[in-house]
Formats: structure tokens, C-alpha cells, sequence
């Protein structure tokens, strides 16, 4: 009776129904004056004491919540506080490059309805966010993995220093352990592949895409045609200052009278000054440069991270293609977006309001996460604990058995992260956990955390 689109088994793996039970028995006990439960999964700034202030954006917004104005790509008015968004950020699309969607798992599907077919493969990283292989089932898609690997590399004064990896002077040096793409895992995908996914920040590593890995992902997806689409949810919150957004590695920068500010110019990072402006008609300016990649990218995003509000359901994603390709690609995408029209209008007239605080909510935000970040690093020496370079979480090895160290977190110190097996790490005794806490208890978590791993 139920759509093959549903796993056959619906019901909870006993891994998870076990930690449902051990983790009701820590908060029982906690409650009758154990030790305090702390949650090292929380996702969301609500629940970790991080709510944006709505109240103002409330009133500046209300007169429009009773308005039906149906657009396919979304109010003008809502683009263009996107478009805003970005240019806050040193990024220039222009409204006719943003499709707002109610947040960005629709992103996702609206990319799967417009460009593959039942049976196509998505190339997905691992490890990587589960979610991912939901969203691509319910479109019947298949994914395929390509793989992030954990490197060392060597890390000598000032350097070290910048990423605040040693408290030392000249010539010392330190071993800094990360994730990268490794770029030879893609030469594996499958013939039907059609989308390769990257997400950078990544969800849980923290690996940023570097403009060498983006060189050749976009490279393989110029030569295999594919789509390459990035979630960058994340993007806001990187932590050093090489950490780039990608749309950087394909737009320059330069004054344009049009735009009235920075606009972008260049197609593969290097600056060739071109101009990017492009005439869609009836002066609808769209910044594709001309000598851009030769692959449809796109960006993803919302207000769930942008304003940690996820439950006002506003994404967008910010597009380029080639130009003989634009106006195709823009009129597929609004004929899957018209059939819906999903995007409510509060949530429209609350991102206008709303995303020009954006930049002083999240630098609220990220000064948290590095206070939790700098009190996970000094725990647990680097080889243990990889270096994040964005995002909301980090990830730790604490033994060999990934499950058996979740439930013994839980049951002897109180403390819930989420195994490594969640995320298809492929070697066992990994736990991820988000430096979204608050920093009292995230301290006081890590300490239990660094206990058990000392027994």
C-alpha cells in the first residue's frame, strides 16, 4: 500500500530505540538530583539560548502577511533582500539569480524535480548528514558516495599561531589534522550521475571547500555534465580568515554604475575584469560573467541559519549558469516552484525584515561557537580532534566502538552526542557534537567527555 519511496522499515533501529530509553533514564536521574543531563546534539539557536529578536521584524512586516502576490520564484521585494544579503558579503547576484523555497530540503527537491529522473544518482559526501540520502530516496534517486579524508599537515609559526593551534614563537612547529575532498573519489561516480553535491561548510567535519578543491569539482562537472549545487547553510560562520564562500571562486569584483556597488566580474577566480553584467531582456540585468564555468551551480540557504530561524521556513538558492542556458534553467526551476507556491507570505515579509540583521546575529552567534571550539581544542589533542574550519559542529575520536561510546556517555556521564556510524564515517569511534551549547554546559560536558575517554 505505502510508496516504494518509503524505507520498508519505518520503525526505529534498535541502536536508537536503546538510546531513546537510556537517555529518558539520565534525564529521570537528573531530574531526581543526578548528574545534570547535558544535550551535545542541539541544532537549533532556539533551544541553546540564541533567538534572534523577532518582535521588531514582527511590526515592520505584519501589513504584508495578509497579501497574495503569487510569484514562482518569490516576491521581488524578498529577492531582493537576498541579493542584499549577499552583497553585505562582498557577493553580487542579482534578483533574477534567487528562487526562494520554504526552506532548503524543498531547495533540494525542486533541484531533483527540474534537472534528474527516477533511477539518476546524486554524489553525496561521506561521511556526511543523513538527510541527504532521504530527500534523494523520496525523489526516487539513488546516491553515491565521494569522500572527505582526514590529513596532517605540518604547521610552523605565524601560521600555527592564526589558527590558534599553538601559544608559541618562531620556529616551533604543530601538527594540524583536517578533512579535505579527496578530488580522485569523484572519478567513481556512476554513469547516471546528475548532481554532485558539496556542502561548506560541512556537516559535521567542518571542512571548507578550498578553491583548489573547487577548481576540481568544477572541472569534473564541466566534463561529466553535471550540476553542481552547494549548501552553504552553514556559510556565515566560517572561522579563519582563509575560509572563502565559494561563489567567490567564481565572481570577481568590480564597480558597476548599474548595481550602484561591488559587482562580479570574473569566471574562475582570476580576476580577468570582464564584464558580468548580462542582459536577460527588458533590462534584467543577471551577473554571469562570460568566461564562467561551464556547469549550472547553485547555492543554497535560509533563515534557519542565517537568522537561526528555522521555523519562520524561508530558503532561497542563488544560481548561476552559463548564459545560453540561463533563461532555460530559470524557467524550469519556476514551473516546479509554480506548482506549489509554497513560500508563505509571512515568511517572505519576515526575511525582508529580518536578514539585515543577519551579520550582527550571527556575529552573536559565531563567537560562541569559537569559545566552544577553543574549549573542545584544548581537551583533546589534534589527532583526535580535527580542525574545523566552519560550521556548527565538530567531530572527536574517543575510542573503537562508536556506539558503545554514545551509550556509555549517556548512561555514566550524562551527556548525549551523536555516533560517528550516523554520518558513515568509515572507521568506527567517532561522535559529533555542536558548539551551539551554551558554554557553561559545554564545557562541563567536555570534561565528562574527556573522563570517559581517560577510563
Amino acid at each position: 500500500m505505502l510508496s516504494s519511496r518509503l524505507p520498508k522499515d519505518l520503525s526505529p533501529s534498535p541502536f536508537f530505540a536503546e538510546l531513546e530509553r537510556v537517555k529518558a533514564c539520565a534525564k529521570k536521574d537528573a531530574a531526581e538530583g543526578g548528574l545534570p543531563f547535558i544535550d551535545m546534539t542541539v541544532s537549533s539557536p532556539l533551544r541553546a539560548g540564541l533567538p534572534v529578536d523577532l518582535n521588531a521584524a514582527v511590526e515592520d512586516a505584519r501589513k504584508d502577511f495578509g497579501c497574495w502576490n503569487p510569484d514562482a520564484a518569490g516576491w521581488k521585494s524578498a529577492r531582493e533582500a537576498v541579493v542584499e544579503y549577499y552583497r553585505e558579503r562582498g557577493g553580487n547576484f542579482t534578483a533574477g539569480q534567487i528562487i526562494l523555497t520554504a526552506s532548503t530540503s524543498e531547495a533540494y527537491s525542486v533541484l531533483f524535480k527540474t534537472f534528474c529522473d527516477p533511477g539518476d544518482v546524486i554524489l553525496t559526501p561521506m561521511p556526511g548528514y543523513p538527510l541527504l540520502d532521504t530527500l534523494a530516496q523520496l525523489e526516487h534517486l539513488e546516491c553515491a558516495p565521494y569522500f572527505l579524508k582526514l590529513t596532517r599537515e605540518r604547521l610552523r609559526g605565524p601560521s600555527a599561531k592564526l589558527r590558534g593551534l599553538a601559544k608559541f614563537t618562531e620556529p616551533a612547529e604543530v601538527n594540524s589534522f583536517r578533512f579535505v575532498l579527496d578530488s580522485d573519489s569523484l572519478l567513481a561516480a556512476p554513469e547516471k550521475a546528475k548532481i554532485l553535491l558539496l556542502v561548506s561548510p560541512h556537516n559535521p567535519t567542518g571542512h571548507c571547500v578550498s578553491r583548489e578543491e573547487w577548481n576540481a569539482a568544477v572541472r569534473f562537472c564541466e566534463e561529466n555534465n553535471l550540476i553542481l549545487v552547494v549548501d552553504e547553510v552553514f556559510g556565515d560562520y566560517g572561522f579563519l580568515p582563509e575560509v572563502r564562500r565559494s561563489w567567490e571562486y567564481v565572481f570577481g569584483g568590480k564597480r558597476d554604475s548599474r548595481l550602484g556597488s561591488t559587482t562580479l566580474t570574473t569566471g574562475r577566480g582570476n580576476d580577468s575584469g570582464r564584464e558580468s553584467l548580462w542582459d536577460a531582456g527588458g533590462g534584467d540585468f543577471i551577473n554571469l560573467p562570460e568566461d564562467g564555468p561551464k556547469c549550472p551551480i547553485f547555492w543554497l540557504n535560509g533563515l534557519s541559519k542565517a537568522v537561526g530561524s528555522p521555523q519562520l521556513k524561508l530558503g532561497w538558492m542563488a544560481f548561476y549558469a552559463p548564459r545560453e542556458r540561463f533563461e532555460e534553467i530559470r524557467a524550469a526551476l519556476e514551473f516546479v516552484e509554480d506548482a506549489y507556491l509554497s513560500v508563505s507570505a509571512p515568511a517572505q515579509a519576515l526575511g525582508t525584515a529580518l536578514l539585515p540583521a543577519a551579520a550582527a546575529y550571527e556575529s552573536r552567534v559565531k563567537e560562541r561557537l569559537l569559545q566552544n571550539w577553543q574549549t573542545l581544542r584544548e581537551a583533546f589533542p589534534s589527532k583526535y580532534c580535527p580542525e574545523v574550519l566552519g560550521g556548527w559542529y565538530a567531530v572527536v575520536r574517543l575510542g573503537e566502538d562508536d556506539e558503545e561510546l554514545t551509550l556509555r556517555l549517556l548512561k555514566e556521564k550524562h551527556v548525549l552526542v551523536q555516533p560517528g556510524f550516523f554520518f558513515d564515517f568509515d572507521e568506527d569511534g567517532w561522535v559529533v557534537v555542536s558548539l551551539l551549547q551554551e558554554p557553561a554546559l559545554f564545557k562541563d560536558a567536555v570534561a565528562r567527555m574527556r573522563s570517559l575517554a581517560d577510563s
